[in-house]
């Protein structure tokens, strides 16, 4: 079995099979793959760190066997933060030798909560997960995407945008932690319905699949406590190596989620930069909202 080992800032990572095709469609080795981590991983730990981890593990590659790890394994090294949450005790994402030895460990995304472990009943933005029905295009999310942006733009609200990696996009309002998961659910639940009875024809809040026809999901629920989200720069198990990119409002029409790849991620974020660079620590109220609700 081949074998190498890194020195990532005075740890040791063991890399077994590094010749293992993970992406076998893009040629993505384990190799590979560990050394684009290395480049993406700076870019990632701003949104991941604090965060309790769940990935996803794939030992043989994208369509092997896969599970999702919650619980930090017994024979992670000794520097690899945890912290508990609920009756878990997860991985915190909150260093570049952490992010590598999961990469090693064949973790090809990379899911955390809503909150940070230092306010677990805070969320620290609202998050709109907008996905395609079947039958749908990405064309189609990307309009009801821009009609939410145009509506939140004339209510002052900021926001920013990033493909899931998969089939969606997700809509980030940031609110640094200002409100409470119930409060926040409110919120949310009220432009759930607010966009699903403008725009009919075209969103639903349906939870039911069959029930939703050939409208896009507007999913308010997923933010709450212990729920994930694939956090910016997370690879997906996608035959193309998808990522989940953070993308500008200007530049939405006319994307792909299979456009942003591990394969072009490192030269795109040297050419553009991080379009979710703002989003942490922005204060912004949404009490006006809040008031108008109750």
């Amino acid at each position: 079995m081949k074998k190498y080992s890194l020195e990532i800032e005075g740890r040791q990572i063991d890399v077994s099979n590094p010749e293992k095709l993970l992406w076998p469609e893009a040629g993505i080795r384990k190799a590979d793959y560990i050394s684009t981590m290395l480049s993406l991983a700076p870019y990632m730990l701003p949104y991941s760190k604090g965060r309790f981890l769940t990935t996803i593990r794939y030992p043989d590659g994208i369509h092997g066997e896969s599970f999702y790890q919650k619980s930090c394994p017994d024979y992670a090294p000794e520097w690899v933060n945890t912290s508990k949450y609920g009756d878990v005790n997860y991985i915190l994402p909150d260093s570049l030798p952490t992010l590598i030895w999961l990469a090693a460990q064949a973790a090809l995304e990379f899911h955390v909560t809503f909150n940070t472990k230092d306010k677990a009943d805070n969320p620290t933005y609202l998050v709109f997960d907008l996905d395609p029905s079947k039958g749908q295009s990405f064309e189609d999310v990307i309009e009801v995407c821009l009609r939410v942006h145009e509506t939140l733009e004339a209510l002052s609200i900021k926001s920013f945008v990033k493909t899931s990696g998969a089939t969606g996009l997700q809509i980030y309002i940031p609110v640094n932690s200002k409100y409470e998961y119930d409060q926040a659910r409110i919120i949310n639940e009220f432009f759930g319905k607010y966009f699903s009875q403008k725009y009919p024809e075209l969103i639903t809040i349906e939870r039911i699949i069959k029930k939703r026809g050939k409208k896009l999901y507007f999913d308010y629920l997923q933010m709450w406590y212990g729920k994930t989200i694939a956090t910016a720069y997370s690879p997906r198990a996608t035959e193309k190596a998808s990522i989940s990119m953070p993308i500008s409002w200007n530049e939405l029409n006319g994307i792909k989620p299979e456009d942003f790849t591990l394969l072009n991620a490192e030269k795109r974020l040297k050419e553009k930069g991080d379009f979710f660079k703002g989003l942490l620590g922005m204060n912004q109220s949404l009490d006006s909202i809040l008031e108008k609700i109750r």
